[in-house]
């Protein structure tokens, strides 16, 4: 049930991104390389939004599910909307949304970036090669700076060694602070996204017809009359 879940939010989101991408993008390039690398990168990208998708989805999901549990008990045919799926289905989206803002977009970034080191032979490897190391040293450096922040803020065993539980306290803090960043750049952005889309709109739209002033129109297409009498 996961999987077909996870793949129709897939497809759905393939077809989001190949509808709003640019026609240049992923297809339309003459070297085989680069078709591959962006195919690899579109799939990377696609797999991404269907988590993020998922992660939204999540809550209603389970809200629904309850509801359609509790107003039919005793049905067969919705038996499988229990409590096992839907943890299960918390457990993967956290999961996967690690390991997409940890890895899978980054790797995509610099994967369409990379050439290749210097000497090396050219390909789709010597891409992931460069990228791997690449990606490499940025989490040695993320892992680094945290480090010295932890040392710096709480100079004592405890803290540091809460680093070298990743899973228990690292990417849970990191997703915790990328998703409240995120939520501060959307309070911030959205008033002036409204604010411009009801400018643009009101620059767009025609004034209604019904709602203009006879009289005045009347006015002044008289003094447009004698204006033009008068330069006769």
């Amino acid at each position: 049930i996961c999987a077909l879940l996870f793949a129709s939010l897939y497809i759905l989101c393939h077809f989001i991104i190949t509808h709003f991408k640019k026609h240049t993008d992923f297809t339309a390039v003459h070297d085989d390389e680069d078709a591959a690398v962006n195919r690899i990168a579109l799939g990377l990208c696609t797999f991404t939004l269907a988590v993020a998708l998922g992660a939204v989805l999540l809550l209603p999901f389970s809200i629904i599910s309850n509801e359609v549990l509790l107003s039919f008990p005793q049905n067969y045919y919705i038996q499988w909307l229990n409590g096992s799926l839907i943890h299960g289905l918390w457990n993967l989206v956290f999961l996967f949304s690690n390991m997409s803002l940890v890895f899978l977009m980054p790797f995509a970034y610099f994967f369409t970036e990379s050439e290749g080191f210097a000497g090396s032979k050219k390909g789709i490897m010597a891409r992931v090669y460069e990228t791997s190391v690449v990606l490499l040293l940025l989490t040695l450096l993320v892992l680094g700076m945290v480090w010295v922040a932890s040392a710096i803020v709480g100079n004592d065993a405890a803290s540091r060694q809460s680093l070298y539980d990743l899973w228990e306290y690292y990417l849970p803090y990191l997703y915790s602070c990328i998703s409240l960043s995120g939520v501060l750049l959307l309070l911030l952005c959205t008033p002036f996204g409204l604010s411009t889309m009801f400018t643009v709109t009101g620059k767009l739209l025609v004034k209604p017809r019904l709602l203009e002033d006879l009289d005045e129109q009347l006015s002044c297409t008289r003094f447009e009359e004698a204006a033009v009498s008068h330069r006769i």
